[in-house]
């Protein structure tokens, strides 16, 4: 393997379902916010800037709209400009099944609160996945990349949830499934390398471009796993 062979995973811009407090799957994702749209657009003035994507071999995006119109929106900034953006599920956020596109009032009605922590084998709703299959989906498509542009650089628009399995299963200090409730911000950016010796982290919650992490944090905050216990966790 290549030394130099890169991943960076970006995370969409604030979208309707999250403020609504949807269940986003691919019925209940309808893409992004306003202010979704315009971190977007502050995204891709910092690419068009500082060119730190220019060299990237391939744009990838999760199906669900709130990543596409994110991808979209960066496109002319990453690579030389005219990178097709290749959609496929396996980046999607974790599968909901039946309880897509229901507020996440409803679905603890129905189905209760799952414990990520003590049953990361119990599906989120029927039809749907589990923490532990949509860390395995998530963390195989992020090799299944990497392997198709070794030496190159990959950039994914993808969903918080991506974004915290690579850190659970590619960080070498823990092998639990257990999720770590990261604050990832929209449109932050997250790099990975991949050498002989394994994965490297190089960057995490990349925000320069939204005024840093404590600003970018307090406008738009990242609430990945509302199916958790509230005193688990943050929200949505």
């Amino acid at each position: 393997m290549d030394p130099r062979t890169r991943i960076v995973l970006i995370r969409h811009g604030e979208s309707a379902c999250n403020v609504g407090g949807i269940v986003g799957g691919h019925v209940g994702c309808t893409g992004l916010t306003d202010e979704g749209r315009s971190q977007a657009e502050l995204l891709c003035e910092r690419l068009r800037a500082t060119g730190e994507l220019k060299d990237a071999a391939a744009l990838y995006s999760s199906v669900l709209p709130r990543a596409v119109q994110t991808a979209d929106a960066i496109s002319c900034a990453v690579g030389d400009g005219a990178l097709e953006v290749v959609q496929t599920c396996d980046l999607c956020e974790l599968h909901p099944g039946e309880a897509d596109a229901m507020t996440w009032e409803d679905y603890e009605r129905r189905y209760g609160q799952p414990e990520l922590f003590a049953q990361p084998t119990r599906r989120l709703a029927p039809g749907g996945e589990s923490w532990e299959e949509f860390v395995k989906r998530a963390t195989d498509t992020i090799g299944l990349i990497t392997a198709r542009h070794p030496g190159e650089l990959a950039v994914a628009v993808c969903h918080g949830g991506v974004i915290e399995a690579s850190m659970v299963r590619l960080l070498p200090f823990s092998r639990q499934l257990r999720p770590l409730r990261l604050p990832t911000a929209y449109t932050s950016l997250t790099e990975w390398e991949l050498d002989a010796d394994g994965w490297r982290l190089v960057r995490y919650n990349d925000v320069a471009h939204l005024g840093g992490p404590h600003q970018a944090q307090s406008r738009s905050p990242h609430r990945p796993l509302r199916h958790v216990r509230r005193s688990e966790a943050d929200g949505d």
